[in-house]
């Protein structure tokens, strides 16, 4: 194997252990947050867009180079059978063939595994950036409620302590008092309300996101299954190559 496709393999394999350790359960997509945000990456992610162009473009050109060579080969590896001569060129056409298949299965999984492992990253950071407005709605809720709470109990007091004192040159200051703890009150239920509402919309983007990211981890499951069917079919057709 030559030093570009021994490179790209190196990848494929890379690829893999990082889409297996980012689906890792126990590890939450806020950790994961936490790791994306460490200095180091913040000064990579600004070389990320072009990195990321330019090995898409690095895989896409040795892809079609492989099956330049699979073509080739397989043409070639025809002529040769039906001719029926030299049995050591036809078996170098046939070493060359397979080779050109490998390395076809290799960039072309490579391939496809960036622009998953791309969606992937894009889909935790997502995904956690909307669980961190979740938290922050649930604690600004639980501050509203309790700061309406205190209200009423102040508007309770008060209204009872006006109502001991009993006197009639009191009674507007008490209707003024009740009209502003009214509007107030009002007014927090109004924030209230929208601080529910957009707690459910919040909540409704998160279980929009994790049913996509499930989505995407079956169907990451299901091409590496389809993989490993293609690797035992070109195992089974190298052994019956060697026979």
């Amino acid at each position: 194997m030559t030093f570009q496709w021994t490179a790209v393999a190196t990848f494929l394999y890379t690829e893999i252990g990082v889409i297996l350790l980012l689906c890792v359960p126990f590890i939450s997509p806020l950790r994961w947050q936490k790791i994306f945000v460490i200095p180091v990456w913040n000064k990579i992610a600004n070389y990320w867009n072009k990195a990321f162009l330019t090995i898409i473009v690095l895989l896409i050109v040795l892809f079609l180079d492989a099956i330049r060579e699979v073509k080739k080969y397989s043409t070639a590896h025809g002529t040769e059978k039906a001719a029926n001569i030299n049995p050591n060129a036809y078996d170098h056409i046939q070493m060359k063939l397979f080779r050109s298949q490998r390395n076809l299965y290799i960039s072309g999984f490579s391939l496809f595994l960036w622009l998953v492992l791309r969606r992937t990253v894009t889909l935790i950071t997502q995904l956690a950036k909307e669980m961190g407005i979740q938290v922050a709605m649930e604690i600004q809720v639980a501050n509203t409620n309790e700061a309406a709470r205190k209200y009423m109990e102040e508007n309770e007091k008060l209204q009872q302590a006006l109502n001991e004192k009993g006197k009639c040159e009191n009674e507007q200051a008490l209707e003024e008092d009740n009209k502003k703890l009214r509007q107030e009150t009002e007014k927090l239920k109004a924030e209230l309300k929208k601080t529910l509402n957009a707690l459910s919309k919040a909540t409704n983007e998160v279980t929009a996101v994790k049913k996509q990211s499930e989505g995407l981890k079956r169907e990451y499951d299901r091409l590496m299954k389809e993989h490993e069917r293609l690797q035992d079919l070109l195992d089974e057709e190298e052994d019956k190559k060697d026979l």
